[in-house]
C-alpha cells in the first residue's frame, strides 16, 4: 500500500508541474517605454518571442487600431529586418498640430532578411506613435507572426474584463491619464516637444541594439525544465510502485 501511494503521489506531482508550466509560454505583446499618456506621444516596443524549437520567426505584421487611428507612427530601423509602413485613408480626418490629416498608418510589417528570431530568443520592434487618443483607456494592436516553416500564428483575440486570457491574445497598450504638458494640448508642436521626441528615439535605438537578440524570458525555460522533471519524478514513482509490488508477491 505504501509503495502504491508513493507511485500515485509521484504521478500527480508530474501532472501538476505540467499543468502549471503551460500558461507560462509568452506571446506577442506591446509596452511603452515609460508612460503612454492620453493626448501625448510615446515610443512603444512590440516584443516578439520565438515559441518554436524547429523554426525561426521571419515576419511580423501589426495592424493599427481603426477605431482610434494614429496620425503618426514611425518605426525605428531594426538591423536584419525590412520594414514596410502601410497607410489608409480615414473616413474622418484628424487634426494634428493645426493640420488636417486624411490618412493614418494601418499596418507595419517587419520581414527578416536573414535567419530572423531564433528559438529561445525574442526581438523588440520600437515604434514612435501619437497623438494618442484621449477617449479610451487602451489601444488594441492585432498581430500576425509567421515562422520559417510557413506556420502563422494570429494574435488577434481581444481580452475581456472578468474573463480568462484567450489562447491568442492581441497586444494591448494601456494608456495613462493625460498630463498637463502632453503634446498637442495647445494644437501646435513646441521646440521642447521635438527635443523630447529626439531623445526618445535615441533611447529606443540604444535599447534596440541591446535587445536585438536577447534570450527569451527565463520563465519559459524554467517551465519547460520543471515539466520534464515532473515527468521523470512521476515515472520513477510508478516504476518504484511496480517493483515493490513484485517483491511482495515473490515474498
Amino acid at each position: 500500500m505504501k509503495a502504491s501511494r508513493i507511485a500515485a503521489v509521484g504521478a500527480l506531482a508530474g501532472s501538476a508541474v505540467l499543468l502549471l508550466s503551460g500558461p507560462a509560454f509568452a506571446h506577442v505583446s506591446v509596452a511603452a517605454e515609460g508612460t503612454a499618456a492620453k493626448g501625448g506621444y510615446a515610443t512603444v516596443n512590440f516584443k516578439v518571442p520565438n515559441e518554436r524549437d524547429d523554426a525561426t520567426t521571419t515576419k511580423l505584421e501589426v495592424n493599427f487600431p481603426t477605431d482610434h487611428p494614429l496620425a503618426s507612427a514611425q518605426p525605428e530601423a531594426v538591423p536584419g529586418w525590412d520594414i514596410k509602413v502601410t497607410k489608409a485613408k480615414l473616413d474622418k480626418p484628424l487634426e494634428l498640430h493645426g493640420e488636417q490629416i486624411d490618412e493614418a498608418v494601418s499596418k507595419i510589417t517587419w520581414t527578416a532578411d536573414g535567419a530572423g528570431i531564433k528559438a529561445g530568443f525574442f526581438q523588440k520592434f520600437p515604434v514612435s506613435i501619437g497623438q494618442l487618443p484621449e477617449n479610451t483607456d487602451e489601444l488594441v494592436f492585432k498581430a500576425i507572426q509567421t515562422y520559417s516553416n510557413k506556420e502563422v500564428v494570429r494574435w488577434i483575440e481581444v481580452p475581456k474584463d472578468g474573463e480568462d486570457e484567450p489562447e491568442n491574445p492581441a497586444p494591448v497598450l494601456a494608456l495613462s491619464a493625460a498630463s498637463a504638458d502632453h503634446h498637442g494640448s495647445s494644437g501646435a508642436s513646441t521646440a521642447s516637444d521635438e527635443s523630447e521626441n529626439a531623445d526618445d528615439a535615441d533611447d529606443a535605438k540604444a535599447a534596440s541594439k541591446e535587445t536585438a537578440a536577447e534570450p527569451a524570458a527565463t520563465s519559459d525555460t524554467t517551465a519547460r525544465v520543471l515539466g520534464v522533471v515532473g515527468i521523470v519524478v512521476g515515472a520513477a514513482g510508478v516504476a518504484y510502485g511496480v517493483l515493490a509490488g513484485r517483491r511482495r508477491t515473490n515474498a
